[in-house]
C-alpha cells in the first residue's frame, strides 16, 4: 500500500503542476485566441532563470518566486507585442505554428549554452524533510507545492471570473471594438493577459526545479500532456483546467501502480474518449469551440500555370537530367531519404493544404508503413514491393480508423485527437518486442525487386525512389485536380457551403485521410528500404512536427511546394548537423519567417513573383473562380 499512496502522491504533485500550466495556457487561449505552443519552453525559462538567479547572482528559491516569473512575463509581453499580436486577426492556427517556432530557438539556445544534462537545484532549508503519516511519508516540500498550486489556481480563477478587470477581459475578447469604445485600452489589457499566462508556466517551473533536474528539455516532455489537459477541460475553461489537470495527475499515478508502461500513454487515452463524446471538453459549454478556421493558402495555383509550354519542357529536361547525374555527385541514400520525406511531406499537404485538415500525429502512419514493411522484408523473406505494399496497406488501414474518429472534430480539436491516436501508436512502438523496443528494426535486407532486380546497390534502389517519388507526385496532382479535389478545397474553403450543397463532408474527409496516411506510408516503407531500419524516432511527434515546417516552408496548397520545403529541410539537418542545436534554431527562425512574411511558402512566393511579371506584360490572369469538373459548381477562395 505504501507504494499506491507514493505513486498518487506523485500523480498530486504533477497533477498540481498540469494543473498551473493548464490555467495559464487556457487564459491565452481563452482571452486570446492563440493556442501557445511556446508555454513549454516559458516553464523550462522559469526553471532556468532561478537556477541562474542562484548560482550566478546567489538569489535563493524565495525571490525567485517573484523574480522569475515577472522576468518570463516581461519576454512574453516582448514576444506578444513584436511578434504574435501580428497573428490576432487570422485563423488562430497560424498563431500555433509561431508559437511553435518560438519554442525551437528558445529551447535551442539553451542547448546551446547549457547542454541536455539536467542541472541540480537545492530544495530550500526551511522546506527540507517531511511528515510521516503513519501510511506514507509525505515531504515537506511536495506538500508545500501541491498547496501553493491550488492557492495560485484559485486566485487566478477569482479574477478572471468575479472581478472587474476579468470581465473587462472577457468582454474584450468578444468585442473588442465595444470595449475599446468605453475607454479600455484594449491591445495593452491583452498582452498584460498574455503575459500573466506566461508568468503562470514561469512560476511552475520555479516550483519544479527543486523536484526535476533544471534541463532545456523539460518543457518538451510536458507541454503535449498540458495541452491534452486543456482540451479535456474545455479550451478556455479556467476551472476545467484545474480539475482536469489535478485528476488527470492522480490518473496517471493510479496507472503507474497498476501497469507503469501505460502511464505515458493514458492521458491521451482519455483525451480520444472525452473528446468522442463531448468535444467541447468536460467543462466547456456546448457550442463555445473555437478553432473552426482552417488554414489554407490564399492561391493554390501552380507555377507552372504561369509558364509556357516550351517553359514547362525545358524545366522538366533539366529536372530529369539533374536527376539522373545527382546520385554520382551526392551521397545516393541521402537523396533517397530527402525524396522520401517529399513524398511524405507532400501526403501531409494532400490532407493540411487540400483538405483543410491538420494533423499533429502524422509520423504515426508513416512510422507504422516502416515497421511492417521492415517486419515484413526482415522476418517474412517477402521481395521488396511486396513488402511496401504491406506497409502502405496497413497505414492506410490506420489512417481510415483514426480518420473515422479524428474527422468527427474540427480545427484544433481534430488536430488534438490526432496527436493522442500517435502517442497511443508511439507506446505501442515502445511496448512490442517484435519491432524491437527502443532499438527498433536494424538490418532490414532490401531485397530484389519483382524477384529479379537487386535493390542491395543504392545506385539501382535510388532509380526505383526516384520512379516512385515522381508517380506520387502525379498522383497527389491528378487527386487535386479531379472532381474530388473540386469538392475538397470547397470544403476547406466552406464547409457549410459544401454541406448545403449536398456533399457527404465527412465522406470526403475520410477518404482523402486515408488517402494521405496510405501515401505517407509509402514514403515511410521507402525510407525503411533506403536506410534498412525504423526506429521511434519515425513514429515520434518530433517527425510529425517536421512534416508541418517541410509544408509550411514550401508551400502548403501547392503541388510542389512540399518536396521543395523537404528538401530544405532535410538538408538542412544534414549539412547543419556538426552544429548541434543551432539547427533547432535555425528551423525556428524559418518558422517564424514563413508565417509572418510569407505564408505562401517557397513555391507560393515564386508564382506570385511571375504572377506579378505576367500581369505588368500586359497577360490576363487566371480568374480566381473554379468550376469544379464534372459537379457545375463555382468555388472560390471566398466562398
Amino acid at each position: 500500500m505504501n507504494a499506491l499512496y507514493g505513486q498518487l502522491l506523485v500523480g498530486l504533485i504533477n497533477g498540481s503542476f498540469y494543473a498551473l500550466l493548464s490555467m495559464g495556457l487556457a487564459i491565452i487561449f481563452g482571452m486570446l485566441n492563440i493556442v501557445n505552443f511556446a508555454h513549454g519552453a516559458q516553464y523550462m525559462l522559469g526553471a532556468f532563470v532561478s537556477w541562474m538567479l542562484l548560482n550566478y547572482l546567489g538569489i535563493g528559491f524565495w525571490w525567485s518566486l517573484l523574480i522569475a516569473p515577472l522576468f518570463a512575463a516581461m519576454v512574453g509581453i516582448i514576444l506578444e507585442r513584436s511578434l504574435i499580436s501580428r497573428v490576432y486577426r487570422i485563423d488562430h492556427l497560424y498563431g500555433l505554428l509561431l508559437t511553435f517556432g518560438l519554442a525551437l530557438i528558445i529551447q535551442g539556445l539553451f542547448r546551446i549554452r547549457y547542454g541536455s544534462a539536467g542541472l541540480p537545484y537545492s530544495i530550500p532549508d526551511e522546506l527540507r524533510g517531511g511528515w510521516n503519516l503513519g501510511f506514507m511519508y509525505l515531504p515537506i516540500y511536495r506538500a508545500w507545492v501541491i498547496g501553493v498550486s491550488l492557492v495560485v489556481c484559485l486566485l487566478s480563477w477569482v479574477i478572471i471570473e468575479k472581478t472587474k478587470l476579468g470581465s473587462y477581459l472577457r468582454a474584450a475578447t468578444e468585442n473588442p471594438v465595444l470595449v475599446g469604445a468605453f475607454g479600455v485600452n484594449v491591445p495593452r489589457l491583452i498582452t498584460l493577459t498574455y503575459g500573466a499566462g506566461v508568468g503562470l508556466a514561469a512560476l511552475a517551473g520555479t516550483l519544479a526545479a527543486p523536484i526535476f533536474s533544471v534541463n532545456p528539455n523539460m518543457g518538451v516532455d510536458i507541454i503535449n500532456i498540458v495541452f491534452a489537459v486543456v482540451v479535456i477541460g474545455g479550451m478556455g475553461s479556467i476551472g476545467g483546467a484545474v480539475v482536469t489537470g489535478l485528476a488527470l495527475g492522480v490518473i496517471e499515478g493510479l496507472t503507474k501502480y497498476l501497469y507503469p508502461p501505460a502511464s505515458t500513454s493514458v492521458i491521451f487515452v482519455v483525451m480520444v474518449l472525452v473528446l468522442i463524446s463531448r468535444p467541447e471538453g468536460l467543462f466547456g459549454r456546448v457550442g463555445a469551440s473555437r478553432g473552426q478556421g482552417l488554414l489554407h493558402s490564399e492561391d493554390s495555383g501552380e507555377v507552372t500555370d504561369l509558364l509556357s509550354p516550351a517553359s514547362i519542357l525545358a524545366i522538366a529536361a533539366i529536372m530529369v537530367a539533374a536527376a539522373v547525374a545527382l546520385p554520382f555527385f551526392i551521397y545516393p541514400t541521402f537523396v533517397m531519404k530527402v525524396m522520401c520525406f517529399a513524398i511524405f511531406a507532400s501526403a501531409f499537404n494532400l490532407l493540411f493544404g487540400f483538405g483543410g485538415l491538420l494533423s499533429f500525429g502524422h509520423a504515426a502512419y508513416f512510422g507504422v508503413a516502416a515497421y511492417m514493411c521492415g517486419y515484413a522484408a526482415k522476418y517474412w523473406g517477402v521481395t521488396p514491393e511486396v513488402a511496401i505494399l504491406f506497409g502502405v496497406a496497413c497505414s492506410s488501414m490506420l489512417g481510415f480508423l483514426f480518420g473515422a474518429l479524428a474527422t468527427r472534430r474540427q480545427g484544433i480539436y481534430f488536430a488534438m485527437i490526432t496527436l493522442a491516436l500517435a502517442q497511443m501508436v508511439f507506446f505501442l512502438c515502445v511496448q512490442t518486442k517484435l519491432l524491437g523496443g527502443e532499438d527498433g528494426l536494424q538490418g532490414i535486407p532490401r531485397g530484389k525487386l519483382f524477384g529479379l532486380l537487386s535493390l542491395d546497390d543504392d545506385r539501382t534502389l535510388y532509380f526505383f525512389v526516384l520512379a516512385v517519388f515522381v508517380a506520387s507526385i502525379w498522383f497527389v496532382r491528378r487527386v487535386v485536380r479531379s472532381p474530388f479535389g473540386h469538392v475538397l478545397k470547397a470544403i476547406r474553403d466552406n464547409e457549410a457551403r459544401a454541406t448545403s450543397l449536398g456533399y457527404h463532408v465527412d465522406h470526403y474527409k475520410i477518404i482523402v485521410f486515408t488517402l494521405s496516411a496510405g501515401l505517407a506510408g509509402l514514403a515511410g516503407s521507402l525510407k525503411a528500404l533506403a536506410v534498412q531500419l525504423a526506429t521511434l524516432t519515425d513514429v515520434s511527434s518530433g517527425t510529425s512536427a517536421d512534416v508541418v515546417v517541410m509544408t509550411l516552408v514550401g508551400g502548403i496548397g501547392t503541388i510542389f511546394g512540399p518536396a521543395i520545403g523537404a528538401t530544405v529541410i532535410t538538408s538542412m539537418e544534414y549539412y547543419l548537423a556538426p552544429f548541434g542545436a543551432w539547427v533547432g534554431v535555425v528551423q525556428g527562425v524559418i518558422f517564424i519567417v514563413c508565417v509572418l512574411v510569407f505564408r505562401e511558402g517557397i513555391a507560393g512566393a515564386v508564382r506570385k513573383l511571375l504572377g506579378r511579371r505576367r500581369s505588368a506584360s500586359g497577360t490576363a490572369s487566371r480568374s480566381p473562380t473554379a468550376t469544379a469538373p464534372g459537379t457545375g459548381v463555382q468555388f472560390s477562395s471566398s466562398q
